[in-house]
């Protein structure tokens, strides 16, 4: 079986890492890259670093800061938020980070995840895909979650397989910041239509949450942001958590 990844996901607005309920409210948490070093010491998997603002106000991609994250980052880092070229994929890779979390661009043109996984590879694209329940369905959000779109889930998930994407990264913004627990029912209906990773992300606020979550459902990884935030859990607590429940994790 292979193992669960643990994966922190680090939201940011002008070189401070921020932290919202449902995609607002949003305050200052820390700063990149103490969280980072922390990180390292604690056996994170993989780190996920988005730029929640960039999309809405037309911010370019700062590729240092990048770098500066990359070359302190001693595990596979994956940087989202502004992407709209392929040449702004070409530039976050070849500054050190090893994937590309993509969501607006990939929402107006599915054409473009086909492009970009041919030029660097479907395991450098990972879709992001930011959803409210509604009336009992799953609609999806562009714009950090500003824009409603048409989109039906399911039919998505499937055309970003076909068009070639490698992971998504599956976020419900009700839960977003909540801490009660992950939205499992929809989780568990895109694994079963989708043979692609997918990395669960909101809701997450103690290790029970992260354990129903790899129990009931077929994810790749456990996304989670405001759990390590916000209490003494640590990324290294909730592997030993799952790794004593049997759940295969890499400590």
């Amino acid at each position: 079986m292979l193992k669960k990844r643990i994966i922190p996901t680090l939201l940011y607005n002008n070189f401070k890492l921020v932290k919202g309920v449902k995609f607002h409210s949003w305050r200052t948490v820390g700063s990149i890259m103490q969280a980072v070093k922390i990180y390292n010491i604690r056996e994170v998997d993989e780190l996920i670093l988005l730029d929640v603002f960039a999309t809405n106000n037309n911010k370019k991609i700062d590729l240092d800061l990048v770098n500066e994250v990359a070359n302190e980052c001693f595990m596979p880092l994956t940087f989202g938020g502004g992407i709209s070229t392929l040449d702004d994929i070409a530039k976050i890779i070849k500054t050190g980070a090893d994937k590309v979390s993509i969501n607006s661009i990939a929402i107006k043109d599915i054409e473009f995840v086909n492009k970009a996984s041919k030029m660097f590879g479907s395991q450098c694209i990972v879709i992001s895909i930011d959803y409210k329940i509604e009336n009992g369905i799953p609609v999806i959000y562009s714009n950090s979650g500003n824009i409603k779109t048409q989109l039906n889930l399911g039919s998505y998930v499937k055309d970003l397989e076909n068009a070639g994407a490698g992971e998504i990264l599956l976020t419900c913004i009700d839960r977003d910041g909540v801490m009660e627990g992950y939205d499992i029912e929809t989780i568990k209906k895109v694994c079963k239509i989708s043979s692609l990773p997918i990395i669960a992300s909101g809701g997450c606020g103690e290790e029970n949450h992260a354990y129903t979550l790899v129990k009931e459902t077929d994810v790749s990884a456990v996304g989670a942001a405001s759990m390590y935030h916000f209490t003494h859990i640590t990324p290294l607590d909730l592997k030993r958590y799952l790794g004593e429940r049997k759940i295969p994790v890499r400590i």
